[in-house]
């Protein structure tokens, strides 16, 4: 199965989409750019840019309206009038970056950071809970990655990529640590790193890979039964959306790639793979 080009190149490190379904849109975000793109509900690729800092991680839609988002050092809420509330920085050392979240079936914000060096161990996963109180959930990370919790909400799939495993983690629900976590699927070298992931309505796990123009659709099981082929190598993230969710959109980087090398890198991808989607779990707060 091969995605299909959506848009031009619109991004310079891809990252984050999702489906707001209070909208009808795609969001995604440039991450370096530290901007939010909003898309268009005619479904013709054009967009609007929403600036939230120096960096834009990652996003999910609130159950009030607007959503929260992963900014440079912490998190900002951003007000259906596009309105953007940034809280205090979590952190003050300039080499650490916030990267990639999602949401907790009960509307807690998680997302992880990253060392700009990628140096080991430097990353930490924190929880936004609905009250906005922050707590650490996970240490000792190097690049925090894909999260998405399983549709019975008892565990979370999550990925520091150069571990190159998807794992299965147990959450303490009274204070969100990660109390577990179980290797369920390695990824070959040779066929990328895992990055972004999401869920489909069966359970399926679809794995974006950096370095390997491709997503991977894993049962739960741990079975790969399906394989998209990206036309650009490094695959960032992707999430469903659309009718009925059946449309996977994916997203691409052009992180430091030379000018003129892989000319579709920074580009949104989709495909219909024939199986609907799991929508985004919203933020309570």
């Amino acid at each position: 199965m091969r995605a299909q080009e959506w848009t031009g190149v619109v991004t310079y490190h891809g990252e984050g989409p999702g489906w707001d379904p209070a909208t009808g849109q795609l969001r995604i975000v440039d991450m370096l750019a530290g901007d939010l793109l909003t898309f268009a509900a005619d479904g013709s690729g054009a967009y609007t840019r929403l600036r939230l800092g120096s960096v834009a991680a990652a996003w999910r839609p609130r159950r009030s309206g607007g959503i929260v988002a992963a900014v440079e050092r912490g998190f900002a809420l951003v007000g259906a009038d596009g309105a953007v509330t940034v809280a205090d920085e979590l952190w003050q050392d300039p080499e650490i970056r916030m990267n990639d979240g999602a949401c907790d079936p009960a509307g807690n914000f998680y997302c992880g950071t990253m060392a700009y060096d990628t140096r080991p161990g430097a990353g930490t996963v924190y929880r936004l809970a609905p009250d906005g109180t922050t707590s650490v959930a996970h240490t000792g990370v190097t690049i925090s990655n894909g999260l998405v919790w399983a549709p019975d909400g008892t565990f979370a799939y999550y990925v520091d990529t150069p571990t190159r495993t998807v794992a299965r983690v147990t959450v303490d629900p009274a204070t969100g640590r990660f109390t577990a976590l179980e290797p369920w699927v390695t990824i070959d070298p040779a066929d990328g790193s895992p990055d972004g992931i999401t869920l489909d309505a069966e359970g399926g796990v679809w794995v974006a890979l950096w370095g390997g123009s491709a997503v991977r659709r894993y049962a739960p099981d741990g079975t790969l039964d399906e394989v998209v082929e990206v036309n650009a190598r490094q695959v960032s993230a992707c999430a469903f959306g659309g009718e009925d969710y059946r449309r996977l959109y994916i997203t691409t980087s052009r992180q430091d790639l030379p000018d003129g090398e892989d000319p579709a890198a920074g580009a949104v991808f989709t495909v219909e793979p024939g199986v609907s989607g799991a929508a985004l779990l919203p933020y309570a707060g």
